[in-house]
């Protein structure tokens, strides 16, 4: 298929009488075959239509699936069941090193199909000649384990220029820049690592310089970037930005500097010698119109040549290493996005008429709590050097059931008040008050019930008590019954603190007891504003507002 003409197209001219040998039957089938796949290679474009999926089936064997596709001259390619295969018999696949990604490729192929014994051949020869009766349009599958050059592709070409770093049999590392830009745009340029599984973690720096174009944020024209060596991926994308000016040249660059360059593979520092670099061409057109204009001005050598020979990669697997021999570890389907997209499911999901790429603003946005019952609250700020819009949300805390509800233990110390060392309180004598203690409810209105805990409060352990009761109320309901407490009669007092969100206790001992500390549990309850409050307050402001109305009605009768 090297060079190969679909152009001019000639046909057969049918008549009486007309001698048809074997060349006329060929030109009939070519006529035919080279139109359509002009057509398929100019108006559908190439890549898988339909299935092909290709799934590991164990550690050293694939399937590839049933599916259609189209190759880069046009022709279809169908695998009519699925195959299984193990890797090492696929055509390139090699023993010599089991640490590294491959990449499987489906290509056209044709096949001879049901010998025949060839009779016309048999009288100008005295052996016996047989001939194939049926061409087989198939499929080979074959492996590389050298990935393909991103520029070989033809949308990337017209699209992105690709500035290569480094690159060996197990890492590659470059850089994508769009082709196009327009002044005072902000784009992304996106450095691109790929990897083996087994690899050691890489780490990269370097410096770059620009003319036309400023580096957006605090980079400074430098750029970092350390794998983050989790072992599970093999390419990873960093990306930062940079803002177009707008030269009278209408030319921009941005050069990597080959001497800052570092790069470290593992514990090996690995020396550059490459001088990357991107041109870039500032135009004032929309970007998706140039580029339309640079796919429509290609000539038909440029579109059918060019490619012709390029087969289609179903899937990147990257092996790992076990003792000896290999296993797969990971299948990613179609790694360069070789599809070809139904225009119907483009317009339904939005594929044409959507907002360019080269004009799009960039946005983020972070959202903090606000405290319950606040109104949520949006800003927004915009950076015209990026033009980027930062959206700051502020979102109410919702109503929990268990903030409205606090409970904690106070242990009262007792003074004796005689010389036998009982603990007796009177009416009149001094009470007892606790320090300030925190509900842990927040400011506002709560209530504080306080009951007597029956607990030896000198056993460390809660595990050691043998029955505990908390009394709340007048205990002396219970004497003479099972339930008598053996702690003295107290009264309690509460007062409350809103707006600390505090409280304290006041405790008044009604008769003589030999306990020489009482503990007291608390439980503390705060109602949030509800529905029902709600209405109230609003109910509230609404007679207010009238009643106001009216006296500066009556007011202005007067």
């Amino acid at each position: 298929m090297k060079r190969s003409r679909y152009y001019p197209f000639e046909r057969n001219r049918y008549f009486y009488g007309k001698l048809l040998t074997v060349r006329d039957f060929e030109s009939e089938q070519k006529y035919a075959n080279d139109k359509r796949r002009l057509l398929n290679r100019l108006t559908t474009g190439s890549g898988v239509v339909s299935g092909m999926q290709v799934v590991a089936v164990d550690d050293k064997s694939v399937t590839v699936e049933m599916g259609v596709a189209i190759d880069y001259a046009g022709r279809e390619i169908v695998i009519p069941s699925p195959v299984t295969q193990k890797l090492s018999m696929i055509d390139g696949f090699t023993n010599n090193e089991y640490m590294k990604n491959v990449y499987l490729y489906v290509a056209y192929d044709e096949k001879g199909k049901e010998p025949v014994h060839a009779i016309a051949n048999s009288a100008v020869r005295s052996e016996e000649v047989s001939e194939y009766n049926r061409i087989l349009e198939s499929y080979r599958l074959f492996v590389t384990e050298e990935a393909p050059d991103p520029a070989s592709f033809e949308y990337v070409r017209l699209t992105e220029t690709i500035a290569p770093i480094y690159q060996d049999g197990h890492v590659r590392i470059y850089q994508r820049m769009p082709k196009y830009l327009n002044p005072d745009s902000v784009t992304d340029v996106t450095l691109v690592i790929e990897k083996t599984l087994q690899t050691p973690k890489i780490a990269i720096e370097f410096d770059y310089e620009c003319d036309a174009l400023s580096p957006i944020g605090a980079s400074n024209r430098h750029v970092a970037f350390a794998d983050p060596g989790d072992g599970r991926d093999t390419e990873y994308t960093f990306k930062y930005a940079v803002k177009a000016g707008n030269p009278a040249s209408g030319k921009a660059a941005l050069r990597i500097l080959r001497e800052s360059v570092k790069l470290t593979i593992g514990d090996a520092k690995v020396a550059v010698d490459a001088n990357p670099r991107h041109e870039v061409e500032l135009i004032h057109d929309r970007v998706p119109e140039r580029v339309l204009r640079d796919y429509f001005e290609r000539t038909l050598d440029q579109s059918l040549d060019g490619m012709a020979e390029q087969s289609i990669c179903l899937a990147k697997i990257s092996l790992m290493k076990m003792g000896p021999t290999y296993m797969i570890e990971k299948v990613e389907r179609v790694p360069f996005g070789e599809f070809v997209h139904n225009p119907s499911l483009l317009q339904r999901i939005g594929g044409f008429g959507g907002q360019d790429a080269d004009s799009r603003f960039f946005t983020k946005s972070e959202a903090t709590e606000l405290p319950y019952g606040s109104k949520p609250e949006l800003n927004v700020d915009f950076n015209p050097d990026r033009s980027e819009f930062t959206f700051k949300l502020g979102v109410p805390q919702p109503q929990h059931i268990q903030d409205e509800i606090a409970t904690g233990t106070v242990t009262v110390e007792l003074e004796p008040s005689n010389k036998s060392g009982l603990y007796f309180f009177s009416r009149g004598q001094k009470s007892y008050v606790t320090e300030e203690i925190a509900s842990t409810l927040g400011a506002g209105q709560f209530y504080v019930q306080v009951g007597l805990e029956e607990k030896d409060i000198h056993v460390t352990s809660d595990l050691l008590q043998s029955g505990d009761q908390v009394y709340y109320g007048n205990a002396d309901v219970f004497k003479g019954s099972e339930f008598e407490s053996p702690l003295p009669n107290v009264t309690f007092g509460t007062i409350v603190y809103p707006a600390k969100g505090a409280f304290r206790i006041g405790m008044k001992l009604s008769q003589a007891t030999e306990a020489s500390a009482i503990k007291l549990r608390w439980w503390a309850f705060k109602k949030l504003p509800g529905a029902e409050t709600a209405a109230v307050v609003s109910t509230a402001k609404a007679a207010t507002k009238e009643a106001a109305a009216a006296k500066e009605e009556d007011l202005s009768g007067k």
